[in-house]
């Protein structure tokens, strides 16, 4: 069922705590904006920080189909755009010459690129009319691809439009809803930037941190959620290669309520850190007296 659009900030705050996702007002600020003035929204920051969920609760909330193009090293258009059905044009061209009609060049060529041997990509999809309003296009992770396919993207971005060699220009006739996310592991070209608004999704503090984990893990002891989001926060500011996002804390504390703990202790820390942490030297970092050290301020914090 489709839902109309928020009419406030205070109604976009309201739409994502609905759906369980715990936003600040900044972000709900930019969301609103971007759906009220129909721009695409780049969303960077951290992998596990939440960035991708936004266009699934948006998509959830609005009642709007979501459309995800998964970004990744060498992705071209014949993946995210369209690519023509060779295999039914070869049919086409020898049924037509066993017919005795491969002579009509211009009729079979015509055929041959119609948008009956189209195969559509997450891109085009987005472009199509849908039932219930346009979708929610989520490109995500687009730091993975070159720029030679963010370059593509400006006329999808910026007009809602695809130009097909065969075609023509394939025209959305209402936007769709555009989240691109970005964990920077390069930067963005700047005429990207241009077309999309922009915000920055970093790691919470700790009071919306345990907002999450309430939220998300509900069977969490108020006493164990306290103490692993206090030991998260404070983790972070350690020299890590990799700082856990919400996702790593949210697993974490699943794994706790696994093994029935009501709260954190030295050794059940250091034998769950591989839940939290994913790299074999910021577990190693952790061990020992850094562990009990940050626990015991953990605990301080928690109280």
């Amino acid at each position: 069922m489709t839902h109309a659009l928020p009419d406030s900030i205070d109604a976009m705050l309201a739409l994502l705590q609905a759906q369980g996702y715990v936003a600040d007002r900044p972000l709900a600020t930019v969301l609103f904006l971007a759906l009220r003035m129909k721009r695409p929204l780049l969303l960077e920051g951290e992998a596990g920080t939440g960035k991708t969920e936004i266009a699934k609760v948006l998509s959830a909330g609005l009642g709007r189909r979501l459309i995800r193009l998964q970004c990744y090293e060498g992705l071209d258009l014949a993946s995210a755009v369209y690519e023509w059905n060779y295999a039914g044009q070869m049919m086409a061209i020898r049924l037509a010459e066993a017919g005795g009609a491969a002579n009509d060049r211009a009729r079979l060529e015509s055929d041959l690129f119609s948008e009956r041997y189209l195969v559509k990509r997450p891109l085009l999809q987005a472009l199509e009319p849908q039932e219930g309003g346009a979708p929610v296009l989520l490109i995500d992770e687009l730091d993975r691809t070159d720029e030679a396919f963010e370059a593509f993207l400006l006329e999808v971005l910026a007009d809602a439009q695809v130009t097909i060699p065969e075609l023509g220009t394939i025209r959305a006739p209402e936007p769709p809803i555009v989240i691109v996310t970005s964990n920077r592991t390069r930067e963005i070209h700047d005429a990207l930037k241009r077309r999309c608004l922009y915000h920055w999704v970093g790691y919470p503090d700790a009071q919306r941190e345990l907002a999450i984990l309430k939220a998300k893990a509900p069977q969490a002891p108020a006493k164990l959620s306290r103490q692993v989001v206090a030991f998260v926060q404070a983790i972070r500011k350690e020299e890590l290669f990799k700082a856990p996002g919400v996702a790593e804390t949210l697993d974490w504390a699943s794994a706790l309520v696994e093994l029935d703990a009501v709260g954190l202790d030295p050794a059940i820390v250091s034998d769950t850190l591989g839940a939290l942490l994913k790299y074999q030297d910021d577990i190693q970092a952790m061990q020992g007296s850094s562990l009990t050290e940050l626990l015991d301020r953990a605990k301080q914090a928690a109280r």
